[in-house]
């Protein structure tokens, strides 16, 4: 059972739920879809708790990227995030997951792939047997992802909405060409030490700035925050 819910911003009344938080209007630029960022972090930061981000989350963090990737037309993950946690096909027949990686080394034999559901972003270099696994190519050394994610008509047609889901390295990779225009940021109340990665890596020191859209809080202390690219 999910523990209760209630909005702290913007103030309302009304019961809240995850779909109804989640589940708004999305206007994509012209020239590429709508990307969307979906990540959990302890309080001081950590995106992972023994190596995957799954022991940080609780019922309604699943619910939150359960949703998000519902209604997503297309998930995104970095090639280590989809081996390390497992990644299978999506629940909803048809939907797609892409795969970022630039060296190619990628088990095309895991159900993501046999199913049909996943199929690989990597740059010319990389050797990927394309009888096995749809491949879209962007970029000769490395993933150019302004082209890719400009590219992703070619694998659905109707894509308006991607669901990035990680890791850091995709996720800095994301930022620094400048292509986030929503975070949907799960604060787990824990503090877990370590030397687990930050929500980014690897990308330079820049700014983005972003405004608020929701708070939600849960009767387990976890904070679910979305924050839209800002306009200004």
């Amino acid at each position: 059972m999910r523990p209760a819910l209630r909005r702290l911003h913007p103030t309302s009344t009304a019961p809240v739920t995850i779909e109804a938080a989640y589940q708004v209007e999305r206007t994509p630029p012209p020239d590429r879809p709508w990307v969307g960022l979906c990540m959990v972090t302890s309080l001081d930061g950590s995106v992972s708790i023994d190596g995957t981000s799954g022991g940080l989350g609780n019922a309604n963090d699943i619910a939150v990227l359960m949703t998000l990737r519902d209604i997503a037309d297309i998930v995104l993950d970095g090639a280590g995030t989809a081996r390390t946690e497992g990644y299978g096909p999506p629940r909803i027949p048809g939907k797609r997951i892409g795969v970022v990686t630039n060296s190619g080394r990628v088990d095309l034999d895991t159900e993501l792939f046999t199913s049909g559901a996943g199929f690989v972003i990597a740059p010319a270099a990389a050797d990927i047997d394309e009888s096995q696994v749809e491949v879209l190519r962007a970029g000769e050394t490395s993933v150019d992802l302004p082209l890719a994610i400009g590219r992703l008509r070619q694998v659905v047609p109707s894509v308006r909405y991607v669901q990035a889901e990680g890791g850091p390295r995709l996720n800095g990779a994301l930022l620094e060409a400048d292509l986030i225009d929503e975070l949907d940021l799960s604060l787990s109340p824990r503090l877990v030490g370590g030397h687990g990665p930050r929500l980014t890596t690897s990308a330079p020191e820049l700014e983005r700035r972003f405004e608020l859209s929701h708070v939600l809080i849960d009767g387990d202390s976890f904070v679910f925050t979305r924050w839209v690219r800002s306009s200004g």
